[in-house]
This record gives C-alpha cells, structure tokens and sequence, in this order.
C-alpha cells in the first residue's frame, strides 16, 4: 500500500485516494467548527491541497493528514474572514445579515432597486438617451466605448448622457414642488 505523501505526489487518480483516505476525518473536523458548510470547506481544503502539493514536506513518515489539518486550519480561517468582511459591509449597507431569513432577499432587491419615481423618469426617458445613459452609468462604459456601442463619436455619446442626466435631475425638481 502506498503512503500518503506517495499518492499526493502522483497524479489524479492517487489524489483521489488520498481524497478517499482522508475526506471523512476532515469533513468530521469541519462539522465540529462551521456545520453549516463543512462540505464546502472540505472540498475547498482538498482544492487547496491539491494546488500546494509540491510545497508537502515530508515530516511524518509518509502520513500527509497533519499537513492536510493544517491546510484546513487555513481553509477555515480565510472563510471565517471572508465572512466578517462581507457581514460588515452587509451591516453598513443596511442589508439584512441572514438573507434568507425573514425576507432577507426582499429586502436587497428593495435596497437595490431605483425608487419608483426614478423608474418612472428612466422610462420617459427617449431610448437613445436612456440607452447611452444606461451604458455609461450602470455599465460602467467610457465615453469612448459608449460611442462604439452606439455607433457614435464620444462627443455625441456624452451629449446624450448629459442630457438625459438634466431630464432626470428636472423630474426630480418637479416631483419634490
């Protein structure tokens, strides 16, 4: 029978046994730790392992299951970061931490949605304008590549783009008389 550190350094199929060897331990570790997405994190520790392989240094006669825990050990923290940077950022934004729970979801989509009198105005719009207004500020697009898309000169592209601005800004100014 091949050791561990013997399949980790072959091909695919002897990862995969690796895989199969040690897959139960690890998913049982995670369990232990974030229940709600051991699978997850076992598989990204497998995908981290494979990835780092040729880093493997061989410290306990052929047994590779420390230096996967280790590898794990990472796998989990860089989540539980990843996670504490997204819940800050949901908290500043108003967002619900939970989305699925209690119309989390709702709520985004509310969050994020133009208000009713916006969709209104960007719907009186004309099309060309709200087209290149569209490119421009929800795509995030030069000038120049607004024109490209359009077919126009950039000089004609921002013209457009500032005029629909200036409807929407005069919409604004009737709505709030």
């Amino acid at each position: 029978m091949r050791t561990d550190a013997e399949l980790l350094a072959g091909d695919e199929d002897a990862f995969a046994e690796l895989y199969r060897r040690h897959v139960l331990e690890l998913y049982t570790w995670f369990r232990a730790r974030a229940a709600w997405a051991a699978a997850d994190l076992t598989a990204e520790t497998f995908a981290q392992a494979w990835l780092s392989r040729r880093r493997f240094e061989d410290r306990r006669d052929g047994a590779v299951l420390p230096w996967l825990y280790g590898v794990a050990r990472n796998v989990l923290r860089e989540s539980a970061r990843r996670d504490r940077v997204e819940s800050r950022a949901r908290e500043r934004l108003g967002l619900p931490l939970a989305l699925g729970v209690d119309g989390g979801y709702d709520a985004v989509d509310e969050r994020l949605s133009p208000p009713p009198s916006l969709r209104d105005a960007l719907a009186h719009l004309p099309e060309h304008e709200r087209r290149a207004l569209e490119l421009r500020v929800v795509g995030e697009l030069s000038y120049g590549e607004v024109a490209r898309r359009l077919g126009l000169r950039p000089a004609a592209a921002r013209l457009r783009v500032s005029r629909a601005l200036r409807r929407l800004a005069l919409a604004n100014v009737k709505e709030e008389l």
